[in-house]
Protein backbone atom coordinates (compact mmCIF):
# COMPACT_ATOMS: atom_id res chain seq x y z
CA UNK A 1 0.00 0.00 0.00
CA UNK A 2 1.20 3.39 -0.57
CA UNK A 3 2.10 4.57 2.64
CA UNK A 4 -0.03 4.32 6.30
CA UNK A 5 -2.97 5.73 7.20
CA UNK A 6 -3.06 9.44 8.93
CA UNK A 7 -2.54 10.02 12.17
CA UNK A 8 -5.33 12.43 12.36
CA UNK A 9 -7.60 9.58 10.96
CA UNK A 10 -6.54 6.79 13.22
CA UNK A 11 -6.69 8.99 16.38
CA UNK A 12 -10.21 9.98 15.50
CA UNK A 13 -11.83 6.77 13.51
CA UNK A 14 -13.05 5.20 16.72
CA UNK A 15 -15.73 8.05 16.78
CA UNK A 16 -17.24 6.06 13.77
CA UNK A 17 -19.77 3.76 14.84
CA UNK A 18 -18.74 -0.17 14.99
CA UNK A 19 -19.26 -1.77 11.41
CA UNK A 20 -20.66 1.43 10.17
CA UNK A 21 -19.97 2.16 6.31
CA UNK A 22 -17.40 4.56 5.63
CA UNK A 23 -16.87 6.91 2.61
CA UNK A 24 -13.56 7.37 1.23
CA UNK A 25 -12.80 10.22 -0.65
CA UNK A 26 -10.12 10.70 -3.39
CA UNK A 27 -9.43 7.19 -2.29
CA UNK A 28 -5.90 6.72 -4.14
CA UNK A 29 -4.23 3.25 -3.75
CA UNK A 30 -6.55 2.59 -0.54
CA UNK A 31 -4.39 3.42 2.52
CA UNK A 32 -7.70 4.22 4.69
CA UNK A 33 -9.78 2.01 2.87
CA UNK A 34 -8.16 -0.73 3.55
CA UNK A 35 -7.49 0.11 7.17
CA UNK A 36 -11.43 0.69 7.57
CA UNK A 37 -11.97 -2.88 5.53
CA UNK A 38 -9.57 -5.06 7.96
CA UNK A 39 -11.82 -3.32 11.10
CA UNK A 40 -14.84 -4.62 9.65
CA UNK A 41 -16.06 -1.42 8.31
CA UNK A 42 -17.64 -1.82 4.91
CA UNK A 43 -15.89 0.92 2.43
CA UNK A 44 -17.23 3.36 -0.37
CA UNK A 45 -14.21 4.18 -2.12
CA UNK A 46 -14.31 6.91 -4.56
CA UNK A 47 -11.44 8.01 -7.10
CA UNK A 48 -11.38 9.12 -10.25
CA UNK A 49 -8.84 5.93 -11.23
CA UNK A 50 -9.83 3.01 -9.01
CA UNK A 51 -7.45 0.52 -11.19
CA UNK A 52 -4.70 0.49 -8.64
CA UNK A 53 -7.38 0.31 -5.60
CA UNK A 54 -9.50 -2.39 -7.34
CA UNK A 55 -6.18 -4.31 -8.05
CA UNK A 56 -4.73 -3.97 -4.35
CA UNK A 57 -8.23 -4.87 -2.53
CA UNK A 58 -10.51 -5.88 -5.52
CA UNK A 59 -11.59 -9.42 -3.54
CA UNK A 60 -11.98 -7.77 -0.01
CA UNK A 61 -15.24 -8.32 1.32
CA UNK A 62 -17.47 -4.84 1.85
CA UNK A 63 -15.29 -2.90 -0.67
CA UNK A 64 -17.18 -0.80 -3.12
CA UNK A 65 -14.77 1.24 -5.24
CA UNK A 66 -16.57 3.88 -7.84
CA UNK A 67 -14.48 5.20 -10.48
CA UNK A 68 -15.59 9.10 -10.54
CA UNK A 69 -14.45 12.31 -11.50
CA UNK A 70 -15.68 14.38 -8.68
CA UNK A 71 -14.54 17.82 -10.01
CA UNK A 72 -16.13 17.68 -13.15
CA UNK A 73 -19.23 19.53 -12.55
CA UNK A 74 -21.59 16.68 -12.41
CA UNK A 75 -24.09 15.97 -9.34
CA UNK A 76 -22.18 14.17 -6.31
CA UNK A 77 -23.08 10.63 -7.32
CA UNK A 78 -23.57 9.75 -3.93
CA UNK A 79 -25.99 12.25 -2.69
CA UNK A 80 -28.77 9.84 -2.01
CA UNK A 81 -26.67 7.85 0.60
CA UNK A 82 -25.35 8.87 4.15
CA UNK A 83 -22.20 7.01 6.05
CA UNK A 84 -21.28 5.84 9.41
CA UNK A 85 -17.71 7.95 8.31
CA UNK A 86 -16.74 10.17 6.09
CA UNK A 87 -12.62 10.29 5.55
CA UNK A 88 -10.64 12.68 3.36
CA UNK A 89 -7.30 13.31 3.13
CA UNK A 90 -5.08 15.83 0.96
CA UNK A 91 -7.46 16.69 -1.03
CA UNK A 92 -9.85 19.41 -2.02
CA UNK A 93 -12.26 20.20 -3.99
CA UNK A 94 -14.52 23.22 -2.51
CA UNK A 95 -17.98 22.92 -4.70
CA UNK A 96 -17.78 18.90 -3.14
CA UNK A 97 -17.46 20.26 0.92
CA UNK A 98 -21.76 20.66 1.71
CA UNK A 99 -21.94 17.72 -0.40
CA UNK A 100 -19.39 15.74 2.09
CA UNK A 101 -20.94 17.16 5.26
CA UNK A 102 -24.71 16.40 3.98
CA UNK A 103 -22.87 12.72 3.36
CA UNK A 104 -22.51 12.08 7.10
CA UNK A 105 -25.37 10.03 9.03
CA UNK A 106 -26.58 11.12 12.15
CA UNK A 107 -24.09 10.39 14.46
CA UNK A 108 -21.64 9.85 12.03
CA UNK A 109 -18.01 11.41 11.60
CA UNK A 110 -16.22 13.73 9.10
CA UNK A 111 -12.73 12.94 9.39
CA UNK A 112 -10.73 15.67 7.10
CA UNK A 113 -6.98 16.52 6.75
CA UNK A 114 -5.75 18.40 3.73
CA UNK A 115 -3.62 21.38 3.25
CA UNK A 116 -4.09 24.68 3.85
CA UNK A 117 -2.28 28.11 3.10
CA UNK A 118 1.43 28.56 4.04
CA UNK A 119 1.92 25.03 2.22
CA UNK A 120 2.99 27.03 -0.90
CA UNK A 121 6.14 28.13 1.19
CA UNK A 122 7.19 24.35 1.35
CA UNK A 123 5.92 22.34 -1.49
CA UNK A 124 3.21 20.95 -3.55
CA UNK A 125 0.56 22.06 -3.66
CA UNK A 126 0.74 26.19 -4.24
CA UNK A 127 -2.16 26.41 -6.03
CA UNK A 128 -4.82 28.46 -3.58
CA UNK A 129 -7.12 26.43 -5.24
CA UNK A 130 -6.27 24.02 -3.50
CA UNK A 131 -5.04 25.60 -0.23
CA UNK A 132 -7.70 25.63 2.97
CA UNK A 133 -7.88 29.23 4.40
CA UNK A 134 -7.92 29.26 8.29
CA UNK A 135 -10.74 27.93 9.74
CA UNK A 136 -12.42 27.05 6.33
CA UNK A 137 -13.41 23.52 7.70
CA UNK A 138 -14.75 24.44 10.52
CA UNK A 139 -16.74 26.82 8.51
CA UNK A 140 -18.21 24.16 6.41
CA UNK A 141 -19.48 21.82 8.76
CA UNK A 142 -20.85 25.14 11.36
CA UNK A 143 -24.81 24.26 11.76
CA UNK A 144 -24.55 20.72 10.56
CA UNK A 145 -21.33 19.06 12.71
CA UNK A 146 -20.34 19.29 16.09
CA UNK A 147 -16.23 19.45 16.28
CA UNK A 148 -15.03 17.11 18.34
CA UNK A 149 -11.49 18.23 17.30
CA UNK A 150 -9.40 20.75 15.31
CA UNK A 151 -6.29 21.83 14.39
CA UNK A 152 -4.24 24.02 12.03
CA UNK A 153 -0.80 24.55 11.20
CA UNK A 154 2.91 22.88 10.61
CA UNK A 155 2.57 19.07 11.11
CA UNK A 156 5.20 16.62 9.78
CA UNK A 157 6.57 18.53 7.36
CA UNK A 158 3.65 20.51 6.16
CA UNK A 159 1.09 22.54 6.69
CA UNK A 160 -2.61 21.09 7.09
CA UNK A 161 -6.20 21.93 8.44
CA UNK A 162 -7.81 18.60 10.56
CA UNK A 163 -11.19 18.59 12.03
CA UNK A 164 -13.08 15.63 12.92
CA UNK A 165 -16.97 16.77 13.81
CA UNK A 166 -19.96 14.50 14.30
CA UNK A 167 -23.56 14.85 12.88
CA UNK A 168 -25.81 15.13 16.10
CA UNK A 169 -28.44 12.28 16.34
Amino acid sequence: MSGAPSAWVLDHAGLVAVGGTVLDVAAGAGRHTRWFLERAHPVVAVDRDVVELRRLLGSEPGLEAIEVDLEDGSPFPLADRCFAGVVVTNYLHRPLLPALVAAVAPGGVLLYETFMVGQEHLGRPRNPDFLLEPGELRSAVAGHLDVVAFAEGPVDGAVKQRIAAIRPL
